[in-house]
């Protein structure tokens, strides 16, 4: 198996208190990961790890084969990073930074006009392109740093929250784009607040709480993990409550015993990755 990310024993600590606790994860070669976690959980930190922007305090990591500590500027030239931050020039225009940042990612000055025009089509930035960024929405600009992103395609693919503040058609346009991208052969990990979004783009989800990986799997057998079906109720203001299930007919007796009093209609549905992260952490939010 040949490995685009390793880490093994990665620790991290900031003002005393432990955000990374000997953390171990693998990404395969061509593998897309979702990284979920509540609040404060370190997963932008991990993935700060792995792209040379923070030193762990103990452990090794690597990146395509090389360790971000000693090897920093070859793991460097190896990624890709869409922060939770737009890192646009807000004074030049939204073409203006697609080409500069395709010369500087090494394409030639007709290159870099071409894939600049295909991702301000791709990404819907037509009507704003000739304008200068400080001028966009937030939106916009999340659209743009996405752009700026896929100019070039690199081994190692970095999403941290990257569709957050994004529409639907355009949500989908990358998820599209992150398709492709495991298709040419990239291994991308990905941290998002949306479930599904994990369920429908991840090989495999990684859950990270209290520190450490808690739970990790594919996202169906990480469903399958928790039973086979969750017994909901529902009311006009939306689901009540939720016990999952184990297929067995005591199992269905303790969860209605459990669920005796709440007003609502019972409905049994299959499991979810939102049942899985609740399970597995206790909490219902999930950001970075």
């Amino acid at each position: 198996m040949e490995l685009a990310i390793r880490m093994r024993e990665v620790g991290k600590d900031y003002g005393g208190e432990t955000v990374l606790d000997r953390v171990d994860l693998d990404v395969e070669r061509g593998a897309v990961v979702a990284l979920l976690g509540p609040n404060g959980a370190g997963k932008t930190t991990l993935v700060n790890i792995l792209a040379t922007l923070v030193r762990a305090d103990r452990g090794e990591a690597s990146v395509a084969g090389f360790d971000v500590r000693t090897q920093a500027a070859e793991v460097r030239e190896r990624i890709g990073l869409i922060g939770q931050a737009a890192s646009v020039d807000p004074v030049l225009t939204g073409i203006e930074n697609l080409r500069m940042i395709g010369r500087l990612s090494g394409l030639g000055a007709r290159d870099a006009r071409r894939r600049g025009a295909e991702l301000v089509e791709r990404f819907d930035l037509a009507g704003v392109a000739g304008k200068q960024v400080k001028t966009y929405s937030g939106g916009l600009r999340r659209r743009l740093d996405l752009a700026l992103s896929l100019l070039v395609t690199p081994p190692v693919l970095f999403l941290d929250e990257p569709t957050t503040g994004l529409d639907t058609v355009s949500r989908q346009s990358l998820w599209e784009d992150v398709r492709a991208l495991r298709a040419g052969g990239t291994s991308v990990l990905l941290t998002t607040q949306y479930l599904e979004e994990a369920d429908r783009l991840a090989d495999r989800v990684v859950v990270l709480a209290r520190g450490g990986i808690v739970a990790e799997g594919a996202p169906a057998e990480l469903k399958r993990r928790i039973g086979q079906e969750v017994l909901e109720v529902r009311t006009s203001a939306g689901i009540a409550a939720s016990v999952p299930l184990d297929g067995t007919v005591e199992g269905y007796r303790r969860a209605l015993e459990s669920l005796a009093g709440i007003e609502g209609t019972v409905e049994v549905r299959m499991p979810t990755l939102d049942d899985v992260f609740v399970a597995v952490t206790g909490r219902e939010e999930v950001a970075a």
